[in-house]
């Protein structure tokens, strides 16, 4: 298992881009788009620059397309794992299916036809786990949840669920699925910390730890939410960010007197943010930087996959903000604004 895991780990990561090619193809001639995008593995989202004649037309947009090729490689990846190495790489693709619960539940409650909801999820092919046809049809949104929670993210919802009965409130459901679903992710997490160590460890906090604090400060300055909401709408933490300080800076007044709050070798790190994106960003370039570290090292394959897979998904966001921009016509100089912003943003 380690040599395959190993050998292909080390393939994938050479369609990772650089920096230097991503900003190269904002420039990229409309003629020779294709060919670029084929030159470095993305076949798939050639659509709009060269479609032969006769081949079909991919009704997909461009984010499935793009979240396809990230379970593609995923399924690969995931071959030769069993236990709880291969259901954590698997949970790890369940935010998407997350995010079509999203879709669904918010299709429930503006009246939308099943057939409109059901065409812009993202097709989970092998890691589907919902019956979005039967989920799609129920009568409303307390029978959907219902349902939801006789399901497989049962303990997901469960949770939303109340959040949802107690406000009526879209945002706090969204707020709670993404809170569960991350809780999910740091109970898979803890056995492969103690047998995998150090390198998958990072990973998980950097993930978990930044995730905590861009929510704490969205919800306690943008939405303007009380410090006990706040805390509650954060993930349960046992990194550097744990529960006792969470709840310490959801206290506070201002996005300043948290960040000088923070323990100091987050201040060194933070050193010059003045608001919530500058702080997401810099948190995201020393998470991107710690993944390559951890791809690059003798970690063990597990690590090395999930590492490969946050730089793969940071990477194809970027892609499909340069895509996005020039369909949309705009400025060189406004496409690569969009970009640094696009490698900063949850997918």
């Amino acid at each position: 298992m380690s040599a395959y895991l190993d050998t292909r780990v080390s393939l994938y990561s050479g369609r990772l881009w650089r920096d230097a090619e991503l900003d190269a193809l904002v420039s990229v001639p409309d003629g020779a788009m294709a060919a670029t995008l084929v030159a470095h593995g993305l076949p798939q989202l050639v659509a709009g620059y060269d479609r032969p004649e006769g081949a079909q037309h991919d009704p997909r947009s461009l984010e499935q397309r793009i979240i396809a090729r990230i379970l593609d490689e995923t399924q690969v990846l995931i071959r030769p794992l069993a236990g709880e190495a291969r259901a954590f790489l698997a949970f790890w693709t369940a935010r998407f299916e997350i995010s079509n619960v999203k879709t669904l539940l918010r299709s429930k409650m503006s009246g939308e036809r099943p057939a409109a909801a059901l065409a812009r999820l993202t097709p989970m092919g092998p890691f589907a786990r919902l019956d979005n046809q039967a989920l799609a049809h129920a009568e409303d949104v307390g029978e959907l949840l219902r349902r939801l929670e006789a399901g497989p993210y049962a303990d997901i919802v469960r949770h939303a669920r109340r959040a949802f009965e107690q406000s009526h409130d879209p945002f706090s459901l969204d707020a709670a699925l993404d809170r569960s679903y991350y809780e999910g992710l740091v109970l898979r997490a803890h056995p492969l910390e103690t047998e995998l160590g150090a390198p998958f460890r990072s990973l998980m906090s950097s993930l978990i730890d930044r995730i905590n604090l861009v929510w704490l400060l969205r919800y306690r300055f943008n939405y303007k939410l009380p410090p006990a909401q706040v805390y509650y709408l954060l993930v349960g933490s046992r990194y550097g960010l744990g529960g006792a300080r969470l709840r310490e800076l959801a206290a506070l007044d201002s996005t300043q007197a948290v960040l000088a709050a923070l323990p100091a070798p987050w201040q060194a790190q933070l050193a010059g943010v003045a608001d919530i994106p500058g702080a997401f960003a810099r948190m995201e370039d020393l998470a991107a930087a710690q993944a390559r570290r951890v791809l690059r090292s003798n970690a063990p394959g597990v690590a090395r996959s999930f590492a490969y897979l946050i730089l793969r998904e940071r990477d194809l966001r970027a892609v499909r903000a340069v895509l996005r921009g020039r369909h949309l016509g705009l400025a060189e100089a406004d496409i690569r604004t969009a970009l640094r912003r696009a490698a900063n943003e949850d997918f």
